[in-house]
């Protein structure tokens, strides 16, 4: 699973940066350029992201987000015991951490993410998982290849053109395919990306789609979210060519006392952090 480390916003836009540190922006970014930039930033910060992040995740867990919310106890891809011998692609894959959990029900998974290194943490992990690097926009598989495609927090909040990736994963799955993915709520656009009381307050309009953007002191952007209101985001879904069946908002439980970003036990008993889309190809 690969999740943002800062969330939607890790500074004010506008706010000086330090020599070292990126500015964080508002403005367009294309295609090309988030892609660009997404894959830098991940192989960077993959290391890191894993270190801190890797004891909650596990090796072999299907974790949807920071709630915590379990594939085997949400059963969102369908009955654990229906997944044996379905073939499942996992977009954004991280270090397969999902996918591990579905070949241990007895699915086939295929693990796909854009960064090389949070692929070779997969490997470390360990062995025998088909692992593919590659862009969730121009998936490298025959039409019709999957029964099922899966993305915990991977590929959607940071490319430019859902449609286009919704319209990927329509080509590769077969007539009947479930196609679930988690992103950030779309209200925490509104919020500053904090833990605290300080992140309760809003602060941007939930209606700006203007990406946010991290840019170096040349101006090349290194880290880009894409904002879609929740309308926008079933839109797209429908363009894509599915059927939207459900969409879930875990509630924070009470045995998750971590924070992690902006997510937190305060904030995740207020508004809800995540939102999980479960669609299906007609």
């Amino acid at each position: 699973m690969s999740q943002e480390i800062h969330g939607t916003y890790s500074s004010e836009p506008g706010e000086p940066a330090e020599s070292s540190e990126p500015e964080a922006t508002r403005r367009a970014a294309d295609e090309a350029e988030s892609s660009r930039a997404s894959r830098g930033w991940w192989d960077r910060n993959a290391d890191e992201y894993q270190s801190d992040h890797g004891g909650f995740l596990g090796d072999d867990r299907f974790v949807w987000g920071p709630e915590g919310l379990d594939e085997a106890e949400a059963g969102l891809l369908g009955p654990a015991a229906s997944l044996k011998g379905l073939d499942v692609l996992e977009i954004g894959a991280g270090a397969a951490q999902c996918s591990r959990w579905l070949a241990a029900q007895g699915a086939r998974p295929v693990a796909l993410d854009l960064s090389h290194r949070q692929l070779q943490h997969a490997l470390r992990i360990g062995e025998g998982l088909p692992l593919v690097e590659g862009d969730a926009g121009r998936l490298p598989f025959r039409d019709a290849s999957f029964d099922l495609a899966c993305s915990a927090y991977g590929a959607v909040p940071f490319v430019a053109d859902p449609v286009r990736v919704f319209r990927e994963v329509h080509r590769v799955l077969r007539p009947g395919g479930r196609w679930v993915f988690s992103v950030t709520h779309p209200i925490r656009w509104v919020f500053p990306d904090e833990p605290g009381p300080e992140g309760l307050s809003v602060a941007a309009s939930y209606f700006d789609r203007v990406p946010y953007v991290e840019q170096d002191e040349a101006g090349n952007a290194v880290y880009v979210e894409h904002h879609r209101t929740l309308g926008d985001r079933v839109r797209d879904v429908v363009a894509g060519g599915f059927r939207l069946v459900d969409l879930v908002e875990p509630e924070w439980p009470a045995w998750n006392n971590q924070e992690w970003g902006g997510w937190s036990p305060l904030r995740g008993n207020l508004i809800p952090g995540t939102a999980i889309f479960v669609c299906e190809r007609d």
